[in-house]
């Protein structure tokens, strides 16, 4: 990805793959699927994070060339010890400046990382620029608003005892990747053809309330952001209430809860 907001941070492999990527592991399979990558030719991911999408590339694609980028070089860091990492070339890069020719891939994903990146049309033509003519180019994002419950759970809870999670959680679930046309307009505005979108659900089923809590606890994302900056007391606060939102009259135990992403589709022309 390119620069992200200051509400995002991405200093810790280990942490982000507790938080989030056990479950982009789940939606990488499906989000393959949708995309129908051509037959051959080398793949690039864009914003790869800790992996997930890029080594499940590898296991389908195993005669391609995978390439990866990510502006934070700690979660690369990460990947790259993962069983399957050796067979990829994660580099560090900007989303909005690829370091690669034109025309050089056959597809060019991008999953869970676009509406962080500042100038996301700007990333998008990049994506469109290194796809070779009829190449791929697909993208997924989170429907925070309506679609991603351990989200809603957490901020809705924490925006009535502070402000500031108000603020923090409007301004992920007004962005307008976020919302169910936001994809599909960039990728008319980067003048990608044969669009097509789809909503992607998988399940977070989490073994208990510190197994959902703790995670969040690690730094990561704009969450984890926003958790690091409380003072102790509000923490407390804060946790208490979020977990009787998780328990919702039960004890404490498993929960299973959808998760959705926004996914689009475009062929490069």
């Amino acid at each position: 990805m390119s620069a992200t907001s200051p509400d995002y941070r991405a200093d810790d492999g280990g942490a982000y793959e507790r938080f989030l990527g056990r479950w982009t592991q789940r939606l990488a399979l499906p989000f393959i699927e949708f995309a129908r990558l051509p037959p051959l030719g080398d793949v690039l991911e864009v914003g790869c994070g800790t992996g997930s999408l890029t080594l499940a590339l590898v296991e389908q694609r195993p005669q391609a060339h995978i390439f990866a980028v990510d502006v934070a070089e700690p979660y690369l860091t990460f990947a790259r010890t993962r069983a399957g990492g050796e067979r990829v070339r994660f580099e560090v890069g900007d989303a909005c400046r690829l370091n690669f020719p034109s025309g050089r891939f056959s597809a060019v994903l991008a999953q869970l990382v676009l509406n962080f990146v500042p100038d996301a049309e700007a990333a998008v033509g990049e994506m469109r620029r290194v796809s070779r003519p009829e190449g791929v180019v697909a993208a997924a994002v989170w429907d925070f608003r309506g679609g991603l419950v351990y989200q809603r759970l957490f901020w809705d809870t924490a925006s009535g005892v502070d402000p500031a999670a108000a603020a923090a959680r409007d301004r992920l679930f007004s962005h307008p990747l976020a919302l169910p046309d936001g994809l599909i307009d960039l990728w008319r505005r980067a003048g990608l053809t044969s669009i097509e979108r789809a909503s992607i659900t998988i399940r977070m089923t989490y073994a208990s309330f510190n197994d959902y809590w703790e995670p969040l606890l690690g730094g990561q994302g704009p969450v984890g952001t926003y958790v690091q900056g409380l003072t102790p007391g509000m923490r407390e606060k804060i946790e208490e209430r979020v977990r009787a939102a998780y328990l919702s009259g039960a004890g404490d135990g498993p929960r299973s809860m959808t998760a959705t992403a926004w996914a689009v589709r475009g062929v490069a022309p």
